[in-house]
């Protein structure tokens, strides 16, 4: 008990808060820090777990009254003092105080006359999406068909016949749990009529049979932002499937797949390219037009370019969703072998090849030196 936070400093509030002002705090506290929203935080899950006991102790009267007159021991049942313990009070224990606190958000309400009807969110759906490299870069908007569960038009999610209604589960009296006495401890299950809806269905509907849902395929229309990448993914709030009970629907999750472009490949915010160009120009300069994403553009190509040389064309590549600044346009020029030469050619280049050899190392320089290499490699071996 002695290293526990006070349960107005854990909720934020002050001595004298009302009712209203301590269900608000622990609301926003539970809302910030519950499990299904930061999955694997240790340190969130234990100020989730500090929030539900101060709101337990403090919503109601009688522990409030014990702990503002003995603090935790007055709400300690080891104690002995005060009328019980943070866990022990009441059938329902932290499981009831968050049903009837977040009921229209996690899956739990409490309805008309104090009977909980247990409402479920929807299932989140995902579709995949492929992309050309332009859309992706320039953003679009898109209409997708998503199949999907939906409210019943007949019964309105209801699932019972029109003309009658739900009715309480007679196991659970509409709990939607029920408690199992096993020696001294009692167990709370989810109740097997019901399964934990709190209602059942005598005459049901006779378009979704009952089950409040019907599956159909909606058009939805999805706005992409430019410079979406392959990864991304984009959330439609709500148009996942619908929930039952009249629960939340779920969300829809797009994610983004961008199809293999015939001349760019995407890095980041740069676009990478090869460019073949001929013996010719590769020797004796020329210049040759590009496309970009943005159109044409001509690049200069010196002479004696070698194969494999990379030009940066800066502020020709894409921008990112994260990124502001335009990436860059590499190409890389490829000096491309000429195929399917006549004889004439080839005795052209053949008596090329002679020229070029007279004259030693002037036109060769790199292919010599690596031959010295091997010459000096094949040296050392034999020493």
């Amino acid at each position: 008990m002695a290293n526990k936070r006070d349960y107005y400093e854990t909720l934020g509030i002050p001595r004298n808060a009302t009712d209203a002002e301590i269900k608000k705090a622990y609301r926003r506290l539970a809302m910030k820090y519950h499990p299904d929203r930061n999955t694997g935080d240790a340190n969130a899950e234990e100020k989730f777990k500090e929030a539900k006991e101060a709101y337990d102790i403090l919503s109601d009267d009688r522990k409030r009254t014990a702990y503002d007159q003995f603090g935790h021991a007055g709400v300690d049942p080891r104690a002995g003092v005060g009328p019980g313990g943070a866990g022990g009070f009441g059938p329902g224990g932290f499981g009831d105080i968050f049903d009837s606190v977040f009921g229209d958000i996690f899956g739990g309400g409490v309805g008309r006359g104090g009977v909980r009807q247990r409402v479920f969110r929807g299932a989140d759906l995902r579709y995949d999406l492929d992309l050309t490299l332009e859309d992706a870069v320039a953003g679009t908007t898109i209409k997708i068909r998503v199949p999907k569960l939906i409210a019943c038009h007949e019964c309105h999610g209801s699932g019972a016949k029109k003309g009658s209604a739900p009715v309480n589960c007679p196991t659970c009296n509409g709990q939607g749990q029920v408690r199992m006495q096993q020696g001294i401890f009692s167990l709370q299950q989810t109740c097997p009529q019901c399964r934990g809806k709190g209602k059942i269905i005598k005459d049901p509907c006779g378009v979704c049979r009952g089950q409040g849902r019907v599956r159909e395929t909606r058009t939805v229309s999805v706005k992409i932002p430019p410079g979406v990448d392959v990864g991304d993914r984009i959330r439609l709030t709500g148009e996942g499937e619908a929930g039952e009970n009249g629960g939340p629907p779920g969300d829809l999750y797009v994610h983004v797949n961008v199809l293999e472009h015939p001349i760019f490949k995407r890095d980041g915010t740069d676009l990478h390219c090869d460019v073949p160009i001929s013996f010719t120009t590769a020797t004796l300069g020329g210049e040759l037009e590009l496309p970009t994403l943005d159109g044409r553009i001509k690049l200069k190509i010196p002479p004696e370019t070698q194969s494999g040389k990379l030009f940066r064309l800066r502020g020709k590549g894409v921008r990112s969703v994260r990124v502001s600044t335009k990436g860059d346009l590499l190409c890389r020029v490829m000096v491309e072998t000429p195929v399917n030469l006549t004889r004439q050619q080839k005795d052209l280049l053949r008596e090329f090849d002679r020229s070029v050899n007279e004259d030693g190392r002037q036109h060769n320089p790199q292919a010599l030196s690596w031959l010295d290499g091997v010459k000096k490699f094949f040296e050392g071996m034999t020493h």
